[in-house]
């Protein structure tokens, strides 16, 4: 449950981080509005970095198992009945 949290949580501030950026951008008006949008699109790449590193260490660690599409396609197959 707390790793499902941790990923919310970092969802939660890479939309709110893009959406700064967005912000800053419209109203792009000075050099130091440039300098906002440029270290909020920063922050969000290092965040979503930081989650991709999380989430693959762990799925490597077991702590995170994929229960969809994904875990259905690595499963053995089935003898078929005769």
């Amino acid at each position: 449950m707390i790793i499902k949290s941790i990923v919310i949580i970092a969802f939660i501030l890479i939309i709110i981080s893009l959406g700064s950026a967005l912000f800053h951008l419209v109203t792009h008006k000075t050099q130091e509005q440039s300098e906002k949008t440029v270290k909020a699109l920063t922050f969000r790449i290092t965040l979503s970095i930081v989650l991709f590193i999380f989430i693959f260490i762990a799925f490597a660690t077991g702590m995170f198992t994929p229960h969809g599409l994904g875990a259905r396609m690595h499963q053995t197959p089935v003898a078929p009945v005769k």
